[in-house]
């Protein structure tokens, strides 16, 4: 894999982080804030957290394998 490969992982692991670190702030809220009044809402923001978290797994999952292919 080459230097330019690994820095978009890189950036793709970043990324992904980010948009779980904005659900789980959304979900807190959720928790923090409106909770029980809103509790129809909990169900999908906890499914969007958990994809996002998931998706932010499976690419720094990718980038590791990278890296460790590369050294």
């Amino acid at each position: 894999m080459t230097e330019e490969e690994l820095k978009k992982l890189e950036k793709e692991v970043k990324k992904n982080k980010r948009l779980a670190s904005e659900q789980a702030m959304e979900l807190h809220d959720l928790i923090e804030d409106r909770l029980p009044e809103a509790y129809g809402e909990l169900l999908g923001i906890a499914q969007a957290t958990y994809v996002a978290c998931k998706a932010w797994d499976e690419a720094n999952q990718k980038l590791i394998a990278a890296q460790a292919e590369a050294a």
